[in-house]
């Protein structure tokens, strides 16, 4: 057998074994609130059309700022050995520069207040 055969049927069995484990080792106690349709957490008796807040927005927009901010200064040290470091270097302080200001405005103007 050649080893891209082996590494198949090796993942196969171990997934196998794996699922078998889990459906004889979970422990299935069905109760109400498990059984319900509204799993989640809401009252399903209650609108669905309550207002929602904007801080969940908030997080999640920062949240993708500073995930851009990693993967745009990730090539960082290999664009430091092209022939205008200095270049490249200018560009990636004017990103944290811009990012840390946005951020201390935010943070002044009490927008990461989650709690009022």
């Amino acid at each position: 057998m050649n080893t891209t055969t082996s590494l198949i049927i090796m993942a196969l069995t171990i997934s196998t074994i794996l699922m078998l484990l889990n459906n004889q080792l979970a422990t299935m106690e069905p109760n109400s609130e498990k059984l319900s349709p509204y799993e989640c957490g809401f009252d399903p008796l209650k609108t669905m059309r309550l207002p929602f807040s904007i801080r969940f927005f908030l997080v999640a927009i920062l949240f993708l700022l500073f995930d851009l901010e990693i993967a745009l200064l990730l090539p960082l040290p290999w664009a430091m050995q092209l022939t205008t470091p200095m270049y490249t270097l200018t560009w990636t302080l004017t990103i944290l520069f811009l990012l840390t200001f946005g951020f201390i405005y935010e943070w002044t103007q009490g927008g990461l207040e989650w709690a009022e």
